[in-house]
């Protein structure tokens, strides 16, 4: 995702976390909490709290969401590590590249 189309949905739907991203994919996809987290192989427990922004994941997992759903693992790994930081009150940008 460009600077610019994350500032764009950022102004529509506020700060952009990973969980936001989440929600956003699985209710594009139609798919209720129990069959999206059938698919992501986790609890509904565990969505839900992660879609409300209650659950900071790993880098890994974050890969493993983006394999899954078929989105940018450099995306969502960058979400992942901006929504530690600011759970930690560490005020910066994260950006993510492929080696």
């Amino acid at each position: 995702m460009t600077t610019n189309a994350r500032n764009y949905l950022e102004k529509l739907v506020g700060k952009l976390t990973l969980g936001k991203a989440i929600r956003s994919i699985r209710q594009g996809e139609g798919m209720s909490q129990i069959d999206f987290a059938k698919k992501l192989n986790v609890s509904k427990q565990y969505l839900c709290d992660l879609e409300h922004n209650r659950k900071i994941i790993s880098a890994k997992k974050a890969k493993q969401f983006a394999d899954i759903l078929g989105h940018s693992a450099e995306q969502f790994i960058a979400l992942a590590f901006q929504d530690s930081l600011e759970h930690d009150g560490i005020h910066m940008v994260v950006e993510v590249k492929a080696a």
